[in-house]
C-alpha cells in the first residue's frame, strides 16, 4: 500500500508539471519578455545628452566622462570592505547605508552605489574591480557647463527618485533627469534614448556572453542639440548688475517673444551643482532661506508692479472711451475723496493731461482714470469684470502658457474677487483705487510685465514669451510663432507709447536717457511689507522699471525689479537703460550710470529685518527686531 502511495504521488506530480508546460507554452498568450527573465542581466548604454548654445550659436552646455559604480545586491560575495571603502573615499557606515538601499529597492536589479567618480578615481578604482564580485563601473556622462552665468536658466540635472521612476517608467534607480531650467523643460529632446544589451548568465550567475549573440540588443540614440533665445553675453552683463541685489531681470525681442535674458538675483555658479558634491552644494542653496538663490525672482516673484501698471489702466479708459488724452486732472499731492485723501502723490506741475500723467506719474491722475471705468456702469462687479479681462488680455494674471519649468500667476482681481472680499454689491471705486496705480490686490511677476511691455511697443500683440529658439532637425511648437492680440484698438498705443517716451525726455527718467537710442519707459515704486515677529513693518520700497526701444519697430522689451531699490529710476531704471544700450549697442556708453550700479549694494537693506537693531524708514524709527535663525 505504501509503495503504491509513493508511485501516485510521483506520477500525480509529474502530470501538474507536464499541465503547467503544456500551459505555458500552448495556451498562455504573455509574451516572453527579455525584461522579467532573471537569467538574463541587462546593461544600460547611455546616450549622450543633447548639447545648449545660446542664440549667438555660443556653446553654454555640453558633457564630460563620469563613472558610477554599479551594485547587484544578490551578487555580492565576502570582500574586503575597508579596501573598498578607501578607494570610494566613503566611510563604513555609508557602505552599509548605501547597499541597505540598493538591496531594498531590488536585490537582482543593478542600481547606484556610488554615482559620479572622477577621472582619477575611477583610473585608481578601474584595476581593482575584480575583486568586489556583484560591483560593476557604468560609464556615462554628466554636464559640463562652459560658463558661470545662467543658472536659472540652464537648470542641472540630478538622480531620479522613487516617485518618478513610478511615474515614468523609462528611468532606472540612478538614472538622471533635467531638474531645473532648459534642463527640465526639453528633458526628453535632450537626454535621447537609452541603449541596452542582454547579457546571458550561468546556473552559477556568471556572464557567459551576449543573449543569442546580441540580436535583441539595441545602440544608445543621442539626445538633440538645442539653441535657446537667451543672449548670453546680456545674461551675463544682467547678472553683473545685479550683484549685491536681489530681484529679476526679464529681456524680450517683441517681434518674436524670445527671452533675451532671464536674470535672477542673486544667482549661483550652475557648476556647483555637478558631481559628488552636487547634493551637499544644493542642500546650502536650498537652506539659505533669506537670499533663496534656488528662487528664480524672474519668473515666480509676485511683486506689486506699481506706477508701470498706470498706462495699463489708460489704455483701459481710452478703450473704454471714458478719458480723452487732454483731459486735465488736478493734482494736490494727491487724491481726495471729499476731505479723505486716498493716495498721495510727489511734487510736479499741475493740471495734467495723459502725456503729463505718465511722464510725471501723477497717482491722482490714474486714480481719477481707475475710478471713471469702473463707476461707468451701475454695478461695479460687471465695469470690474471689463477692466480685468482687458488687463489678462496683455497676460497679465496667467501663466503665459510658455516653456518655462517655473512661473506664477501673478493676480488681476474681477468682480467676484471683491463681491468675496467684501459681500456682493456692497463696495466700490473707493474700495479698490490702490489698484489704479499697481498696488492693491494687483500682483505681477516680472516676465509678464516684460511681455506687457512688448505689446505695447508692439502696438496691441504680443507673442508668448519662450526659451527655446531652434531643435536640431525639429521645429519649435507654432504657439510660440503665432501673435496674440490684447482687447486695446491699435490707434490707443500712440498716445500711451508717447507718454512712455516723454518719461526719458521730460519725465521720471529723464537723466536715463541714452544717447542714440529713443526709449520707452516707466518708472515704478512698489511698497514693501513684510512680517517681522508676526507684525507687519514697512520696509524699504522695491525699485520698478519697464521699458522697450526702440520707439518704433522695438528690439527689446525689459521689466526690471530690484527689491528694496527705494524708488522706480533710482536702481531699476539705471539697470534697464543699461541693459538696453548693452543690447543694441553692444558698447557702454553711459559709464556714469554703470560705475553707481556696481559701487553701490542693498545688502545693508536686506540685512535691516534681521540685524537685531531697530531701523529708520521715512523718517520713523521700527520696532527692533531679532535675528532670523
Amino acid at each position: 500500500m505504501r509503495k503504491l502511495l509513493l508511485l501516485i504521488t510521483v506520477i500525480c506530480v509529474g502530470l501538474v508539471f507536464i499541465a503547467r508546460l503544456f500551459y505555458l507554452q500552448v495556451y498562455n498568450e504573455t509574451p516572453y519578455n527579455l525584461f522579467e527573465d532573471n537569467a538574463i542581466r541587462k546593461v544600460y548604454d547611455y546616450p549622450k545628452r543633447g548639447y545648449v548654445y545660446d542664440r549667438n550659436g555660443t556653446l553654454l552646455v555640453a558633457n564630460q566622462p563620469s563613472y558610477d559604480v554599479m551594485v547587484i545586491p544578490r551578487e555580492v560575495e565576502p570582500l574586503d570592505t575597508l579596501e573598498f571603502c578607501g578607494l570610494l573615499k566613503i566611510s563604513k557606515e555609508e557602505f552599509t547605508k548605501k547597499y541597505a538601499k540598493a538591496k531594498n529597492y531590488s536585490p537582482r536589479l543593478p542600481s547606484v552605489f556610488v554615482p559620479q567618480l572622477s577621472k582619477k578615481d575611477y583610473a585608481v578604482l578601474q584595476e581593482k574591480m575584480r575583486k568586489f564580485d556583484g560591483f560593476y563601473i557604468q560609464k556615462r556622462s554628466l554636464r559640463d557647463y562652459q560658463t558661470t552665468i545662467g543658472a536659472n536658466v540652464l537648470g542641472d540635472i540630478g538622480e531620479v527618485n522613487q516617485r518618478i521612476i513610478e511615474k515614468q517608467p523609462y528611468y532606472k534607480m540612478g538614472d538622471l533627469i533635467g531638474k531645473q531650467g532648459v534642463e527640465i523643460s526639453y528633458e526628453k529632446t535632450l537626454r535621447g534614448v537609452k541603449g541596452i544589451k542582454f547579457i546571458q548568465k550561468d546556473r552559477f550567475n556568471k556572464n557567459i556572453g551576449p543573449y543569442q549573440n546580441g540580436v535583441h540588443d539595441t545602440l544608445p540614440q543621442p539626445g538633440k542639440d538645442i539653441t535657446i533665445t537667451i543672449d548670453a553675453k546680456l545674461q551675463e552683463y544682467g547678472e553683473l548688475l545685479m550683484k549685491n541685489k536681489r530681484g529679476g531681470i526679464i529681456a524680450i525681442e517683441p517681434s518674436s517673444g524670445e527671452i533675451l535674458a532671464m536674470v535672477s538675483g542673486p544667482s549661483y555658479n550652475p557648476n556647483l551643482l555637478v558631481g559628488r558634491d552636487r547634493s551637499k552644494n544644493f542642500s546650502k542653496l536650498y537652506r539659505d532661506s533669506i537670499a533663496k538663490p534656488l528662487f528664480d525672482r524672474a519668473l515666480q516673484a509676485q511683486y506689486p508692479p506699481g506706477s508701470p501698471f498706470k498706462v495699463m489702466n489708460a489704455l483701459i479708459g481710452l478703450q473704454e472711451g471714458i478719458v480723452d488724452v487732454n483731459d486735465k486732472v488736478t493734482c494736490r499731492m494727491g487724491y481726495y475723496y471729499g476731505s479723505r485723501k486716498l493716495t498721495g502723490c510727489h511734487h510736479h506741475k499741475s493740471p495734467v493731461d495723459m502725456n503729463a500723467g505718465i511722464a510725471q506719474s501723477c497717482n491722482a491722475y490714474f486714480v481719477n482714470i481707475y475710478r471713471r471705468i469702473i463707476d461707468k456702469e451701475d454695478d461695479a462687479g460687471a465695469a470690474m469684470n471689463k477692466w480685468s479681462n482687458h488687463a489678462k488680455s496683455f497676460g497679465l494674471g496667467n501663466f503665459l502658457n510658455n516653456d518655462l519649468s517655473v512661473g506664477r500667476p501673478g493676480r488681476i482681481p474681477d468682480g467676484d474677487y471683491y463681491d468675496r472680499a467684501y459681500g456682493d454689491n456692497r463696495w466700490g471705486s473707493t474700495y479698490i483705487v490702490s489698484n489704479a496705480i499697481g498696488q492693491g490686490e494687483v500682483e505681477a511677476t516680472p516676465i509678464q510685465l516684460a511681455n506687457m511691455a512688448a505689446a505695447i511697443g508692439n502696438r496691441g500683440y504680443y507673442y508668448t514669451p519662450h526659451i527655446i529658439k531652434s531643435i536640431e532637425g525639429d521645429t519649435i511648437p507654432s504657439k510660440y510663432t503665432t501673435p496674440k492680440k490684447t482687447t486695446i484698438d491699435k490707434q490707443h498705443f500712440e498716445p500711451v507709447i508717447q507718454g512712455m517716451f516723454d518719461v526719458y525726455n521730460k519725465g521720471t527718467a529723464e537723466y536715463l536717457q541714452v544717447p542714440g537710442i529713443d526709449i520707452c519707459g516707466k518708472t515704478g515704486t512698489a511698497e514693501n511689507f513684510m512680517k517681522i515677529d508676526g507684525i507687519k513693518t514697512q520696509l524699504t520700497d522695491h525699485s520698478i522699471f519697464v521699458a522697450f526701444a526702440p520707439k518704433d519697430n522695438p528690439k527689446i522689451a525689459i521689466a526690471v525689479f530690484v527689491e528694496n531699490g527705494y524708488w522706480g529710476s533710482r536702481f531699476a531704471g539705471r539697470m534697464a537703460s543699461l541693459m538696453i544700450e548693452k543690447y543694441i549697442k553692444g558698447t557702454i556708453t553711459r559709464t556714469d550710470l554703470e560705475d553707481w550700479i556696481l559701487t553701490h549694494s542693498l545688502e545693508n537693506e536686506y540685512a535691516k529685518p534681521y540685524s537685531g537693531k531697530s531701523f529708520k524708514i521715512n523718517g520713523e524709527t521700527t520696532l527692533q527686531v531679532v535675528e532670523k535663525q
